[in-house]
């Protein structure tokens, strides 16, 4: 069955966005990429992946009104991506590809390779990247990493909600979007024996998800990225230089 696609393009709460300050815009999906609105990009890759329908989750005036113009259903923005994300499951329902709208970078491939390696009886997939290979595609690329017993791992803001279970998944969500960057706290969730592992660095991406969805009753599975770039978004004016660099060189 092929998935519905789901982009976040709400807006966080707090001091605007640089990337979008910086570009005199409302909101950073509305950034101008190589001649096209870095939402429009997205929405061109997952569309040239075959993924429909796609939906658009945005509270701009701006954005709402670009999504319509890409022929895309608009769901309003809850409080924070998990419970958007919740919202949109209730409307879409699974399968449900979800990515966001600064990933500028984003290309039909990615998504295609995604979907294809996402193992049988997987309730939730993610797509993370090895810090090999994003040095590799491209090298002095500042990322945030999690670092495990079988390398450091950077996100790719993609996300398969594969089955119905995957619902129980979005609370969670919720509590790791929070904690990314102290990844010590999120293996005490799990549990005593999980945080031992993880301090003394014998703690794998795949067991560390496997106990994760296990103590909410799903199957989650990471998938590897074969290309480094697919975890390279725009979350900083330099990541929008590196994006346009990166796209007209292709």
């Amino acid at each position: 069955m092929t998935p519905a696609a789901l982009i976040l393009a709400g807006s966080r709460p707090g001091a605007p966005d640089p990337v979008a300050h910086a570009q005199g815009v409302s909101h950073k999906a509305l950034v101008d990429v190589n001649g096209r609105p870095m939402l429009a990009r997205v929405v061109g890759a997952v569309r040239e992946a075959g993924l429909s329908p796609i939906a658009v989750v945005a509270s701009d005036p701006e954005v709402i009104a670009l999504a319509q113009r890409l022929d895309c259903a608009v769901i309003s923005a809850e409080q924070g991506p998990s419970a958007s994300v919740a919202a949109a499951f209730e409307r879409l329902g699974a399968p449900l590809l979800v990515t966001t709208s600064d990933h500028a970078l984003l290309r039909p491939e990615w998504i295609a390779q995604f979907l294809r390696d996402t193992p049988g009886g997987t309730d939730v997939s993610v797509l993370l990247a090895r810090r090999e290979a994003i040095e590799a595609a491209m090298p002095g690329s500042r990322r945030t990493y999690l670092r495990l017993a079988d390398g450091a791992w950077s996100g790719c803001n993609l996300f398969l909600l594969r089955t119905p279970a995957a619902r129980a998944a979005l609370d969670t969500w919720s509590m790791v979007e929070a904690n990314r960057k102290k990844p010590w706290r999120i293996a005490a969730r799990l549990g005593p024996g999980m945080l031992l592992a993880f301090l003394l660095g014998r703690l794998s991406l795949a067991a560390a998800l496997d106990r994760l969805g296990r103590g909410i009753g799903i199957v989650a599975r990471p998938v590897a990225a074969d290309d480094g770039l697919a975890a390279v978004d725009v979350d900083k004016p330099s990541d929008l230089e590196d994006a346009r660099r990166l796209l007209a060189g292709r």
